[in-house]
């Protein structure tokens, strides 16, 4: 029997999650994980390049466990870790740093969107690329399940293993992207990508109230019968053939158009809110626990391997 392919995938956690974080990642992971030796990481360092605030990280960071276990996660059939547990990350970021080139890193999409907006360009988010290269190549994971958006990401790991394995000889294998491509990127309130630094978000927890509320926001376009940033986001939730009769039924009708969402959503995350609220803080801590000692161990067993390539080992 053929061993079972690695995989690899994480959430920052610098916020309170959206049903943009749940189609992206949370979904794929759980439908997937169980097929293959899954790493799931808590991104805590990454989220460092925005967060200022250490107790509201504490809290992010045991939200984020809860959130994956209420979605479908089987923390019994994964390595489910902290970041921050296993240094060999910032470890192995610093040699990917010191083998690509400033104006590389330049080209990376997720930094020049943020310095258009306006958001502080500081050396984490400059580097954020080659730390998510080594969460990755750590662990030599085949498969990094993530969002559209996310895509130059991996292919920054591929470079990163290219380069060190020219340098110094095969070491890291090369990871490809799975992307669910029904979802894409997941379209916010406002009709932007669906992101916190947009403040465009459907909170993937919130109370029924707090879903309509971020329902009832969102943009529409009075040009056609059809709001299409209500459909876009709709149809994650229902086939199109259903919503062709219910967009049909409806049609220049806004208000019905997004209550049947609010409903739809909520027939989804019920079930996995009243889940979450059963995992206690305790839970978590014990499954990090867990789950830190199996990733340092595999992290170190491969930079044992690193090191001694690159000269540092005596």
């Amino acid at each position: 029997m053929a061993p079972k392919q690695r995989l690899l995938t994480g959430l920052q956690s610098s916020g309170t999650l959206h049903i943009g974080n749940y189609f992206g990642a949370l979904k794929p992971f759980a439908d997937m994980h169980k097929e293959y030796e899954s790493h799931l990481m808590v991104a805590d360092y990454h989220a460092l390049t925005t967060m200022r605030d250490p107790e509201l990280l504490r809290e992010n960071i045991r939200n984020t466990v809860k959130d994956y276990i209420a979605t479908g996660v089987d923390p019994e059939k994964v390595i489910l870790f902290k970041q921050s547990d296993v240094l060999q990350h910032t470890e192995l970021a610093w040699i990917f740093e010191c083998l690509v080139t400033v104006p590389f890193l330049m080209q990376a999409h997720a930094y020049k969107d943020k310095v258009a907006k306006g958001l502080e360009a500081n050396a984490g988010l400059f580097n954020y690329p080659m730390l998510m290269a080594a969460d990755i190549l750590l662990y030599d994971a085949e498969v990094v399940p993530v969002g559209e958006d996310q895509r130059q990401h991996i292919e920054y790991a591929r470079e990163a293993a290219n380069k060190f394995n020219n340098t110094f000889g095969t070491t890291f294998a090369t990871p490809q992207e799975r992307i669910l491509e029904a979802v894409g990127i997941v379209p916010g309130t406002d009709g932007q990508k669906m992101s916190k630094s947009y403040k465009n978000t459907i909170p993937l927890f919130g109370t029924k109230d707090e879903i309509t509320k971020s329902v009832m926001s969102i943009v529409t376009d009075s040009s056609g019968d059809r709001p299409e940033n209500v459909y876009q986001i709709h149809k994650l939730f229902r086939s199109e053939s259903e919503l062709e009769t219910l967009y049909n039924e409806n049609a220049g009708n806004y208000k019905a158009l997004k209550e049947a969402l609010v409903e739809d959503i909520e027939n989804v995350i019920a079930p996995m809110r009243e889940k979450r609220n059963t995992i206690t803080d305790e839970d978590v801590a014990n499954i990090l626990a867990r789950g830190g000692i199996q990733a340092r161990e595999r992290a170190e067993e491969k930079m044992i391997e690193v090191r001694k390539k690159i000269g540092v080992t005596l």
